[in-house]
């Protein structure tokens, strides 16, 4: 592997060393001179591509309301002179326009929309970027990476703990897109990059303005996410933390801005959270959330929504958090179903979980999805019960549904609430779990089997 000294002084393919910095020769990677490198991005082919995946993303639009379905005949039109400016290096890019989401763990996630013109443009720079810098990235780092993954993220956590490392200094960075120093970050870009126009169209959209309720506000730091070159350049500036754990000899694993480190004693734990961020505050001019962040035992704390248990042969579960806010997700979807059908309601759910079974199936612990296949049931039932409303209409289809024409008269008007209900013996008998699944409804617990027992 090779370490970070060596790709300091040169030592790396494609790598020259330029007085105190070094350069990736782009030539290596692209066939064109390193001060050419501007024309790769504008190579017809790099911009088909481009082109292609900004259509296939999708999106909404940018500050101009210009969609997707717009852009061909905008570049149509446009696109000669458009490109002459960013040869040239006089292009400036539009604002992004703020969106806010809900973060999971609570609180909101400012995002960053590029207009799709810019989005192009961002794409095209990423597509011939990406290989310069890719080569130059961690081993222990796993987000936004092609060929990488959460789950690769996690069975490394598992791993380290399994070899003895049973304390882990968790770091969360605080507001990380939002603080990232532009002078840092494009010092680092400027090792891999001797095109000057490249340099300059990446700074300017680092700085372009963000619209804001109607108002553009020029912005000196962060790299908002929402376009295609924030998680590359991102990982380019915390590769420069990675590289400096491996020179400790540390045991992490990094996806994106979540950061693990994993070892032996809480002492030595301490010490490394005193000097790691130390590290980021005075190199990397970010900023550490104290309150977040901590020194604790694996199973206290969660990775990427997977926590561990104790055991000294270490397995993986849902961390409760993440069934918490699964439960939330498929509460607001029944609460919009009640006055549906209940197949069109299971259609709603079947994509929601599969997919957050897709994302756990490395649990190896069953509870918690047999806790949320049952509650989930129960909701149904619950959804049924209010739709029939009226007693009678209620004792009716308990009695088609094979109860006894006496156990369902009185079941039907017992003047209980639907959530008793839902829970009492008669809607389980009359609505037993192989009455869903004949529906369609989706079980966690045998969608993880399923996919577990893949080869």
């Amino acid at each position: 592997m090779v370490q970070a000294d060596e790709r300091r002084t040169g030592r790396y393919p494609g790598v020259r060393a330029t007085g105190a910095e070094t350069t990736v020769a782009s030539r290596w990677r692209t066939n064109a001179e390193p001060s050419a490198l501007m024309e790769t991005v504008l190579e017809r082919g790099n911009l088909m591509r481009a082109y292609q995946r900004v259509v296939r993303n999708k999106g909404a639009a940018g500050v101009d309301a210009m969609t997707v379905a717009d852009l061909k005949g905008h570049l149509q039109r446009q696109w000669p002179a458009i490109r002459e400016r960013i040869r040239t290096g006089l292009y400036q890019p539009n604002a992004v326009r703020r969106v806010r989401i809900p973060k999971p763990q609570g609180g909101e996630r400012a995002l960053g929309i590029p207009t799709v013109q810019d989005r192009l443009i961002q794409q095209a720079l990423h597509q011939v970027l990406s290989p310069l810098l890719e080569p130059t990235f961690s081993a222990s780092s796993y987000g936004f990476r092609p060929g990488r993954s959460a789950h690769q993220a996690v069975s490394a956590m598992r791993g380290y703990i399994e070899e003895g490392n049973r304390w882990v200094v968790d770091i969360d960075l605080e507001a990380f897109f939002d603080r990232v120093n532009h002078d840092v970050l494009m010092g680092l870009l400027a090792r891999h990059v001797a095109d000057a126009r490249v340099l300059k169209l990446v700074r300017a959209y680092l700085e372009a303005g963000v619209m804001d309720g109607g108002l553009i506000s020029p912005r000196r730091e962060g790299a908002p996410q929402g376009g295609p070159l924030s998680p590359l350049l991102s990982n380019l500036l915390l590769t420069e933390l990675d590289r400096e754990l491996e020179r400790r000899g540390h045991r992490f694993c990094r996806y994106a801005d979540d950061c693990n480190i994993y070892v032996r004693s809480k002492q030595a734990g301490e010490r490394v959270m005193v000097s790691v961020t130390r590290f980021l505050e005075e190199r990397l001019k970010l900023r550490v959330n104290a309150a977040k962040s901590a020194v604790d035992r694996p199973w206290r704390r969660r990775f990427l929504g997977y926590s561990v248990t104790w055991h000294r042969r270490t397995r993986l579960r849902v961390s409760p958090e993440s069934v918490q806010r699964l439960r939330s997700t498929l509460r607001d979807v029944l609460r919009r179903g009640r006055g549906r059908s209940l197949s069109y309601t299971l259609k709603v759910l079947a994509p929601i979980l599969r997919g957050w079974a897709a994302y756990y199936q490395l649990t190896a612990s069953k509870r918690a999805l047999e806790t949320v296949d049952g509650w989930l049931r129960r909701k149904l039932r619950g959804i049924l019960w209010r739709q029939w409303k009226r007693p009678a209409t209620r004792a009716r289809a308990l009695m088609r549904l094979g109860l006894p024409e006496e156990r369902a008269c009185k079941s039907a008007s017992n003047g209980r609430g639907p959530w008793w209900n839902s829970g009492a013996s008669h809607l389980k008998v009359a609505l037993p779990n192989r009455y869903f699944a004949r529906l369609g409804l989706v079980s966690l617990v045998d969608t993880v089997v399923r996919l577990q027992s893949r080869p």
